[in-house]
């Protein structure tokens, strides 16, 4: 059975918080809606236009808030710029960047090309490292300000045909450490989430039914989590209800130890 949707508890309200890879219905979608839920002023990023556009127009029917939107290609740093531009300018400031973005696939590593393998890594670590770049400059001029990643348990534990998207999980953890201890001088505090499953419908697309099914097993609930229970943590740390935590990776699983 699943727990209900949480009543909000205003957690971030006040803050402005950044989301990337926020259209279709995953996890960055939920992130932004669970954003606004709790109070924030937010703008929601991806390099799809038309699914972005669409992602907002949910969120402004379900909360009567719409969301900012700027389209951004996170593997290209002067979109990464504009996109940091565009915040400024739109929200005034940035309290809170949410970088969601990430690509898998399943391959074998003697059949993965260089072509997949620099994919893999450049969505989903090096556009880690070009947001919070570009992003960390104001929050240390303001001397505050949050970074919640979105790593994966798989950065810890293996799993056939996700070489390339492990090592990028991996990478997005050492990152988060070893960056988090740089913004601490500053009042910037940088933690990640390190999802288990999360069922969504790109999930779906592109991954077996036989492969879900065993995925899913190994849980202890015996279910992949909703999108919303693994947002519910970016939110905790994304306020100030963690506000001792920095550099840490929270594990969103119930897979039996």
């Amino acid at each position: 059975m699943l727990p209900s949707y949480p009543e909000p508890r205003g957690l971030l309200k006040g803050k402005t918080v950044v989301v990337t890879a926020s259209a279709g219905t995953g996890i960055g979608f939920s992130a932004a809606k669970r954003a606004v839920e709790e109070g924030a002023t937010v703008l929601m990023s991806d390099f799809h236009e038309r699914r972005l556009g669409e992602a907002a127009d949910r969120i402004a029917e379900d909360l009567g808030t719409r969301p900012a939107t700027f389209v951004c290609d996170v593997t290209d740093q002067a979109q990464v710029d504009a996109l940091h531009a565009a915040s400024l300018a739109e929200l005034g400031r940035i309290d809170v960047l949410i970088n969601n973005a990430g690509l898998g696939g399943e391959v074998p590593v003697v059949d993965m090309t260089d072509d997949q393998w620099h994919r893999v890594l450049d969505v989903t670590l090096n556009s880690v490292f070009r947001m919070t770049r570009a992003f960390l400059p104001a929050m240390y001029a303001q001397k505050s300000g949050v970074i919640v990643n979105n790593a994966s348990v798989l950065g810890w534990r293996a799993q056939k045909g996700q070489a390339h998207y492990a090592a990028a999980k991996a990478g997005v953890m050492a990152f988060t450490r070893c960056s988090a201890v740089e913004a601490a001088e500053h009042g910037v505090r940088i933690n990640a989430v390190a999802p288990s499953i999360a069922m969504h419908p790109f999930l779906a697309k592109v991954t077996t039914d036989e492969l879900l099914a065993k995925l899913s097993a190994q849980e202890a609930f015996g279910r992949p989590a909703e999108v919303w229970e693994v947002a519910n943590v970016m939110m905790f740390l994304a306020s100030d209800l963690s506000s001792y935590m920095t550099g840490e990776i929270v594990s969103v699983s119930s897979q039996r130890a």
